[in-house]
């Protein structure tokens, strides 16, 4: 009898741990939704156990579950190596609810990877809080000695994704670009504050290419390279309320680097309500002076503040950095109709818009209305080159479009 009492437990063992609410690994919440916590399936918040496995575990629970599941991650400090959470998962609705602090292992400089956490082919997924931190700067440091260094990995990559949301994240001290949305569609980002230091290299806030239906809101990046940076093949994105500085201000490109597949292609963009400080660019848009050709179109900057910004508003056509790889030095990818509107603020040179367009391919459409950007104690000015267009409202410096 006690022999048949020990198989009947056995088996009835996975439904006790399944329903069990307050037991070790999956729980049933409101709504009937499923709760995984990462620490019933080995996490350690100690800061010196690496719990990937039991990340991914938590993972392919939720994964596999036909409810909407939460993935708890409590407070402490957890160190997580190299994952990947990959889809297709059986629901759409899975939630990673982060109250503690994910660390990135110390880079080993002779093997370095090129992301820390992916997640790939996922549909429904959000994020909501948490710290991660990519603690670059080991990386930072080499890369300022000029020694023989790898390029560092991307904190967070989001790759064959759609209708996913970041909300409410922090993201620090990255080694390379802090968030990169790559061939996603439906994608928001809101409410996450980046966070490297002025000088940290190649630490972009978010990278956006190849996907469709991006936004970007209520957000604040202080980084060492740009706030954001659009990549070939972006359609549809917008940022709004966003805060940047310092950093390299919101770029789109550098595009034409390299020859792709058909034509590099930027277009419907909007940028709107971002105020920058102390950045080296505010709204730039720069091409590589290649063969490459494609065009940017579509794009509205408007009701901007820039606070001693280098460069407020910038078209480079002759990106051409160390003057490498670039043989004609002029842009074959089209800028065509670009709005500037109710850009203001203060500039910290005295060329405050500066439109420096390919003479292969010249700038068209560019239209300015109400720029009002000074420089202290001294006249802000405009420079053109290969560019048509209109101005209109008030205009300081004066247009020479």
């Amino acid at each position: 009898m006690a022999k048949y009492t020990r198989m009947l437990v056995l088996l009835l063992l996975p439904y006790i741990y399944l329903f069990s609410t307050t037991g070790a690994g999956l729980g049933l919440g409101h709504g009937h939704g499923l709760y995984v916590n990462v620490v019933d399936f080995g996490g350690k918040a100690d800061g010196r156990t690496n719990s990937a496995q039991p990340f991914l575990r938590a993972w392919a629970a939720a994964c596999s579950s036909f409810r909407p599941a939460t993935i708890v991650v409590p407070s402490g400090r957890f160190l997580v190596g190299q994952v990947t959470f990959s889809g297709p998962c059986k629901n759409k609705a899975i939630k990673f609810l982060i109250s503690g602090t994910v660390i990135a292992p110390l880079i080993d400089i002779s093997n370095a990877a090129d992301k820390w956490i992916g997640f790939d082919n996922i549909d429904g997924v959000s994020i909501h809080g948490g710290v991660f931190d990519g603690r670059g700067a080991a990386l930072w440091g080499c890369k300022w000695a000029q020694r023989k260094c790898p390029d560092g990995a991307t904190s967070l990559l989001f790759t064959n994704s759609r209708n996913f949301e970041i909300v409410g994240l922090t993201s620090k001290n990255s080694q390379l670009f802090h968030i990169v949305i790559l061939k996603c569609q439906d994608v928001r980002v809101t409410g996450v504050n980046i966070v490297a230091p002025g000088n940290s290299p190649n630490t972009d806030g978010v990278h956006v290419q190849m996907s469709a239906g991006v936004t970007i809101s209520q957000t604040s990046i202080r980084t060492g390279d740009d706030c954001v940076s659009i990549g070939h093949g972006t359609f549809g994105l917008l940022i709004d309320h966003v805060l940047c500085g310092p950093g390299h201000g919101i770029s789109i490109g550098s595009l034409g680097k390299d020859h792709v597949l058909g034509q590099t292609v930027v277009s419907n963009v909007t940028v709107k309500s971002v105020i920058f400080s102390g950045t080296q660019n505010g709204l730039r848009i720069k091409t590589w002076g290649t063969l490459t050709t494609g065009y940017v179109y579509g794009v509205i900057f408007m009701d901007v503040v820039m606070r001693d910004v280098k460069n407020p508003i910038i078209i480079d056509q002759t990106y051409c950095p160390d003057n490498k790889n670039c043989p004609s030095q002029s842009s074959h990818i089209r800028i065509d109709n670009v709005e500037y509107i109710n850009i203001r603020g203060t500039s910290y040179t005295q060329k405050a818009v500066n439109f420096g367009c390919s003479s292969s391919t010249p700038c068209r459409n560019i239209k300015l209305q109400n720029i009002n950007l000074t420089c202290e104690n001294q006249p802000t000015h405009s420079s053109c080159k290969n560019v048509l267009g209109t101005a209109s409202g008030f205009m300081v410096p004066p247009s020479c479009v």
